[in-house]
């Protein structure tokens, strides 16, 4: 009934005759289409009032840019292991005192930039990451092909172009730029990133419903 708390997973799993991290695996997957709210040390229930979710693909932008015909171009511009910021250890929640890895990159639709990918990476989540090269391929695509992600956020506005931006994108003036920042984690909901995407002026986001 709606409300109800679910029986734990070990109950289900003995219950059902199958392994702890299969039931993990299909709860998740319920919950992913908004008819359980799983909690921390709270348990399962079942949602109340159920909403249908929107789900979504990490996009990989060399696609997305090839796809609108234009030729993709790579170009790495740092890759640092540092203490983040405020703002980033409030979405991320990294162990105290841990460093994360710090990637910034352009991806170029023919000699544009298309976008800035600025991302943060937690490598005690994403131990594969720091062996990575990401100044021969984008964080964005290692990513996509490597390591599988259980849910995040994103979040979509509209940035004043900073020094930086203005610069890297060839304009004089203030414009407002399309930004998308968003967060995975895993199926243990660990964040495994963070990324700001700033994208050229001018950009239009299609999402297929």
């Amino acid at each position: 009934m709606p409300g109800d708390l679910l029986p734990t997973e070990a109950e289900l799993a003995a219950e059902f005759g199958c392994a702890r991290t299969t039931v993990n695996r299909a709860l998740q997957s319920i919950a992913d289409d908004g008819l359980l709210e799983r909690k921390r040390k709270g348990g399962t229930r079942v949602v109340v009032h159920p909403a249908r979710k929107a789900s979504f693909n990490i996009p990989l932008i060399r696609r997305e840019i090839e796809s609108r015909g234009y030729t993709y171009a790579y170009k790495f511009i740092s890759q640092k292991r540092e203490h983040p910021p405020k703002t980033i250890r409030a979405l991320m929640n990294p162990a105290h005192g841990v460093r994360l890895l710090h990637v910034k990159a352009l991806h170029l639709a023919g000699e544009k930039v298309f976008v800035i990918e600025d991302r943060w990476i937690d490598t005690a989540i994403v131990p594969e990451a720091a062996e990575a090269d990401f100044k021969e391929i984008s964080p964005n695509q290692w990513l996509v092909e490597n390591i599988p992600f259980n849910g995040g956020d994103l979040s979509l506005s509209a940035s004043i172009a900073t020094e930086e931006e203005k610069s890297l994108f060839s304009i004089n003036s203030p414009l407002a730029l399309f930004t998308a920042e968003r967060r995975t984690h895993n199926s243990e909901h660990a964040t495994i990133t963070a990324v700001r995407l700033v994208y050229a002026p001018g950009y239009r986001m299609e999402i297929g419903l």
